[in-house]
């Protein structure tokens, strides 16, 4: 044996790479070795799902990528979290928990993913779920990820509901069973009080078996390769070069922004990018940093007159901040335990096709200009909308060849005219369930967009300035079964042998909703590959 020899290291450990270092070690003949680029997550708001908003845009757990600035969001550059913590995102997320539409996946397959049709990843789902709403043939409840149904008495938001019922959609009661469409409530990834992290479910108790090893602080800087075999990794930990060696596979899970960029950095990505870095061609793979995809979202805001259920004013009230964190600690209800979106769900436009929902709300009691900012000083309350499939693509390419310096970003947010088109309409129905009966009779004033923004130009006009991310990056790394794509329906990289991507950046398109539950699947399913081989 080769000291720092493994059978598999896997490179982060978030939302996909927990579980397949689960899968994995649960042999106790694999030796595994998995990489973390960041810290421990004993951080107590890590641990509160309400903590997301102070968390996400925390240096310490959360590495704060930008984007290039771009006519689609008004010449700005868009601030892109992505978890540097055990757990990865899964840990500092918003916590909704949507696997996306039926078709989302039947799609991927349709664009050559082989098996990765909704009814073939339907049973990866449900395997990693623990649905506390019980099993059926949609939900798994043996799974390690606990899922629970919000518990929601916000009154503004069941105005909201309401109001949507009276704008014409109808009540959705389980967003991961027959559809999407409809308003509801979310399901989150939570266990009562306490977030869910992939890091908590699957990881942590996976640790405890000897064959595993995580190591924190470890920076990937490069899959070492023998000709076209990798057979390892070399990091950088307290600014020290160090390597390790695996006799079976190496697995990239470092999500759609860095496992672009190692495999650009090994040698593996467009040679002609590689060459001006003077990196070793190890296989000329032009689609690596490709296909760059994310919901690009926008707010509308009202003022509520008296509170009527905001939580912005409440939450400068001593005695209501003492009974919220009493709900939580007694109960496990309340404010504290929840996340980027109580309550929401999924419309059409007028572009959807055979009546597939291409927009999706996700609505909160409360307003602030970014999360980890202070709510404003009025009793706030949002509705947030983004196109479910964008058809903007964008590109992510290295700067150096310096693993710290982040890739250069360009999504090219609404580059295409339906984007712009869906965006408009989602914000027009915004106003529209606002202006419902149930709710309009909670509010007196539009803060977002405003009442001078009218006609479509303008709406558009404000969308691009206004917009931002909803961290749903994905597509990098594509998956499909054409010489072109990055890996192959296996989630093997074409060109070289021994080298797997396990994460988001595989999606040939992004799902239609929020994607820590497929990042889940995808882990699931890709850990089958190892397993059952």
């Amino acid at each position: 044996m080769i000291k720092n020899e493994y059978d598999y290291i896997i490179v982060g450990s978030g939302s996909a790479g927990s579980i397949v270092a689960n899968r994995l070690s649960k042999d106790p003949n694999n030796r595994v070795l998995v990489l973390e680029a960041g810290g421990w997550d004993n951080y107590f708001w890590l641990k509160i799902p309400i903590g997301y908003y102070r968390a996400i845009f925390d240096d310490r757990f959360a590495r704060q990528f930008k984007t290039e600035p771009s006519e689609g969001s008004g010449g700005r550059s868009i601030i892109w979290p992505r978890g540097k913590v055990l757990g990865g995102s899964s840990s500092i997320n918003g916590l909704n928990f949507i696997r996306g539409q039926k078709e989302d996946f039947d799609d991927w397959e349709k664009l050559g993913a082989k098996g990765w049709d909704y009814r073939s990843v339907l049973p990866s789902f449900r395997r990693l779920e623990n649905y506390k709403g019980g099993q059926d043939q949609y939900h798994g409840n043996l799974g390690e990820m606990i899922v629970s149904d919000l518990k929601n008495d916000n009154p503004a938001c069941q105005a909201w509901i309401e109001a949507a019922k009276e704008f014409g959609l109808p009540q959705n009661s389980d967003f991961n069973g027959e559809t999407t469409y409809g308003v509801g409530s979310y399901q989150f990834s939570t266990s009562g009080r306490m977030r869910y992290s992939s890091a908590t479910a699957f990881l942590k108790p996976a640790m405890k078996r000897s064959n595993l090893k995580v190591k924190i602080n470890a920076l990937a800087s490069k899959v070492l390769f023998k000709g076209s075999n990798a057979i390892g990794v070399e990091w950088i930990e307290n600014n020290e070069i160090k390597k390790s060696y695996s006799s079976k596979e190496v697995i990239l899970s470092g999500g759609s922004l860095q496992s672009p960029q190692l495999l650009q950095l090994s040698g593996v990505g467009p040679a002609e990018l590689l060459k001006k870095y003077k990196i070793p061609v190890i296989h000329d793979s032009p689609e690596v940093g490709k296909n760059l995809q994310d919901h690009y979202q926008v707010r509308g805001i009202v003022k509520l007159k008296n509170n009527n259920g905001s939580i912005n004013n409440q939450s400068r009230n001593p005695i209501k901040l003492a009974e919220w964190g009493l709900r939580w600690l007694l109960y496990g209800s309340g404010p504290l335990t929840c996340g980027a979106g109580q309550i929401g769900g999924a419309a059409c436009s007028k572009h959807s096709k055979n009546g597939r929902p291409d927009l999706q709300f996700n609505v909160m009691p409360l307003s602030v200009d970014k999360p980890g900012e202070p709510l404003h000083n009025y009793p706030g309350f949002t509705s947030s909308v983004w196109q479910c499939h964008p058809e903007s693509r964008g590109t992510l390419k290295i700067k150096s060849i310096n693993p710290k310096e982040q890739a250069e970003i360009r999504p090219e947010y609404l580059s295409k005219k339906l984007d712009q088109e869906v965006i408009v309409e989602g914000i027009k129905m915004i106003r529209d369930i606002f202006n419902q009966p149930s709710f309009k009779k909670l509010w007196d004033e539009e803060i977002l967009p405003g009442t001078n923004v009218k006609t479509d130009e303008e709406i558009l006009s404000w969308a691009k300035n206004n917009g931002g991310t909803v961290f749903h990056a994905v597509g990098t790394c594509r998956m499909g079964g054409d010489n072109n794509s990055v890996v192959n329906e296996k989630l093997q990289v074409r060109g070289v042998e021994n080298l797997r991507v396990i994460d988001a950046s595989v999606m040939p398109q992004v799902t239609s909703a929020n994607t820590n539950a497929p990042s889940l699947m995808i882990g699931e399913k890709g850990a089958s590959f190892l397993t059952e081989s």
